[in-house]
């Protein structure tokens, strides 16, 4: 004959007094965790912004090896608003000297989405000559394009052409990578989620930081040298 089990009973009010020092000790703790952990947040956050905002500087008379455009959302073969200024801004650039040759670098990790193609047929109607567009097909983020930009296309100067919320973090990863960089602030107009892309960025900085300083990372995929100084046309999908 099996004992049968007791049901099992609720903490009571004793109980619950005796475990409660307990309870706030976890709580405390959970607390002084958090704190702790937003503190290093904001520390990184301020690093990140502190050493991208000192390479902003004057751009007047300077010469690049190349306009690096960084990807965005792209509908189809249509760049979204916020990519469409990045490259009205290169193209200006590009039409008052700064440099004859432009990068795009973005994703296209999956046949059925291209942001550098997308952003190549956008340059070429606007009469960039193509062997001047390179395409960095594997510039998943921020720190692959720029990472990939000096291993892969040989670039020791660019000009960075992206919004102002995500330019410092770019600017800082440029400078950790050894790469002299200036910036263009592309943000033209409202994008209707401005607060949540400046939220993004704290734990975006922080990655950054993290890849540049901490990890040591490398970018997802590396490849064979494509001098920045010849031309763009190795780097299409299909030659022209």
């Amino acid at each position: 004959m099996t004992r049968r089990s007791r049901p099992a009973r609720n903490m009571g009010p004793r109980a619950f007094r005796r475990h409660l020092p307990t309870l706030l000790r976890i709580a405390l703790l959970l607390l002084v965790l958090s704190f702790v952990g937003l503190a290093v947040l904001l520390a990184v956050d301020l690093r990140v912004a502190r050493i991208g905002r000192a390479s902003l500087r004057p751009i007047e008379g300077r010469r690049y090896d190349c306009i690096l455009v960084l990807g965005a959302l792209v509908h189809g073969d249509t760049p979204s608003a916020m990519l469409k200024d990045r490259l009205d801004a290169a193209l200006a650039a590009y039409a008052d000297g700064l440099s004859d040759r432009i990068l795009v670098s973005g994703d296209h990790g999956r046949a059925d989405y291209d942001e550098v193609n997308a952003m190549r047929i956008y340059l070429e109607e606007a009469g960039v000559p193509p062997e001047r567009i390179f395409l960095d097909h594997a510039g998943f983020d921020t720190f692959d394009s720029l990472y990939r930009a000096r291993d892969v296309f040989q670039v020791r100067s660019a000009l960075v052409v992206t919004q102002r919320f995500h330019l410092l973090r770019a600017l800082y990863i440029a400078d950790r990578l050894g790469v002299d960089a200036d910036g263009i602030d592309s943000t033209f107009r409202d994008y209707g989620r401005d607060a949540y892309y400046e939220v993004r960025e704290v734990p975006a900085r922080f990655k950054a930081f993290l890849d540049c300083e901490v990890l040591k990372s490398r970018p997802t995929y590396l490849g064979p040298t494509i001098p920045i100084s010849g031309s763009g046309l190795p780097t299409r999908d299909e030659q022209p």
